[in-house]
């Protein structure tokens, strides 16, 4: 299997709904089985913590740049390991909050819920990525290949 590297903004923009969509679905289902709640108040907060995440990621990043150009580091594994933590970090102290008001949970309850969360994501986006790669690579990627060969 090839992984093609040069996609579209088009497939690039699908590829990023359907993985915030199989994720929010898959959430919402799990955290309704796991939390015994409705799946409205497991997919509100689904929903909210992907707009949330997003915004985190475009603020964290932002300053995670401009204190690296004020600092003059280089991005090691070090760094980023600690660039990860710290992201996920923050995103678990934005979002207790709005756990504990979704789903009407104590702060340690929203806190281990959305630390739960973070352990969800780890395996979903390594399996969602290599399964997208995978079925693009037999829809798409095959039929090039034997466009380009014929």
């Amino acid at each position: 299997m090839e992984i093609e590297l040069n996609k579209s903004v088009q497939e690039r923009i699908l590829h990023a709904v359907l993985f915030e969509v199989v994720a929010n679905v898959s959430i919402a289902f799990l955290l309704a089985w796991i939390m015994n709640v409705s799946v409205l108040q497991s997919g509100l907060l689904s929903v909210i913590s992907a707009f949330t995440a997003t915004g985190w990621n475009f603020i964290f990043n932002k300053c995670f740049d401009n204190i690296q150009k004020k600092y003059k580091f280089c991005r090691n594994f070090f760094v980023r390991s600690l660039h990860a933590v710290m992201f996920e970090a923050g995103l678990i102290i934005i979002l207790v909050p709005a756990a504990m008001f979704t789903l009407n949970l104590s702060v340690q309850e929203a806190f281990w819920t959305e630390v739960g969360l973070v352990f969800f994501f780890l395996p979903y986006t390594l399996l969602f990525n290599w399964i997208y790669d995978y079925l693009r690579w037999i829809f798409v990627g095959r039929k090039v290949i034997s466009v380009m060969k014929g």
